[in-house]
């Protein structure tokens, strides 16, 4: 059972107050009027996580349910590997758009959620919608938590720090994580650079984990706006890696119809 954030200074546990967190040697630590509280140190930092144009975009494309059937067949899998009373962390939480249906997964089994991110504008819009899920500005590297203290652990498209992520799941505890299938986002590439690639295939071991399950989401999606399109790019690490002029190949692009393809892991703690 989650007792609750940890102390990055002392380690010792956070005990939640009105408008703060205060551990017993009164290293205390003021949540954000949004809710959420800022748990980052500086020698656990690891970078400033997504700007804010990145956060937009995908806030933007979220909303508009492009992804909703990576997140349905999410849902589906969690109630299937979870019970009554079960505690969930969702790693690189970003804007909640995924652990908004975690909770409601969970909160019908009177389960709990948690979820950090190391990007705090990333998290004044998840408090937004996540309402019931303690939220914290945190590093997967150097996670607020005891160990074995989640049932589940869910890291989608974030770091995955998989020794912290052991560290903190109980005996035969779940983790969840996604990668992109060979085809994925295919089309956009093609719109974009002159030699178009597919993903490579990743290599799906975890030192201390059992694969136990793969489940591959795959749907034509269709673009009908530039706006949609570019915000698609701008979630991407794509954006940052392309030089101007590619770029600009989209400025005038007003629909797409693009491959999405994920493939959802399913592993067992050891």
């Amino acid at each position: 059972m989650v007792k609750g954030f940890l102390c990055p200074v002392c380690g010792e546990l956070l005990i939640e107050e009105e408008k703060s967190y205060k551990c017993e040697n009164n290293h205390c630590f003021d949540k954000a009027k949004q809710g959420y509280v800022n748990l980052l140190s500086s020698n656990s930092q690891k970078g400033h996580g997504d700007n804010k144009l990145m956060i937009n975009a995908r806030r933007e494309f979220l909303q508009k349910r492009y992804y909703a059937h990576l997140k349905n067949k999410l849902c589906k899998i969690i109630e299937q590997y979870s019970s009554n009373g079960f505690f969930c962390l969702d790693s690189g939480c970003g804007e909640g758009y995924y652990t908004k249906g975690i909770y409601e997964i969970l909160s019908e089994k009177d389960g709990k959620v948690y979820a950090i991110d190391v990007s705090k504008e990333a998290l004044k819009f998840a408090s937004r919608s996540c309402t019931n899920v303690k939220l914290a500005v945190a590093s997967a590297y150097k996670l607020p938590f005891s160990d074995e203290s989640f049932d589940i652990v869910i890291s989608l498209f974030a770091p995955l720090a998989k020794e912290e992520f052991y560290r903190v799941l109980k005996k035969d505890g779940i983790f969840i994580t996604a990668i992109p299938d060979e085809n994925h986002l295919y089309s956009l590439k093609a719109a974009i650079y002159d030699t178009p690639y597919k993903n490579k295939p990743e290599n799906t071991e975890l030192c201390g984990f059992e694969l136990i399950k793969s489940e591959k989401i795959s749907n034509i999606i269709q673009l009908d706006c530039n706006a949609d399109i570019k915000n698609l790019f701008m979630m991407t690490p794509y954006y940052y890696k392309t030089s101007q002029a590619d770029q600009k190949k989209l400025d005038d692009l007003n629909r797409l119809s693009v491959e999405t393809e994920f493939i959802l892991l399913i592993y067992r703690k050891k």
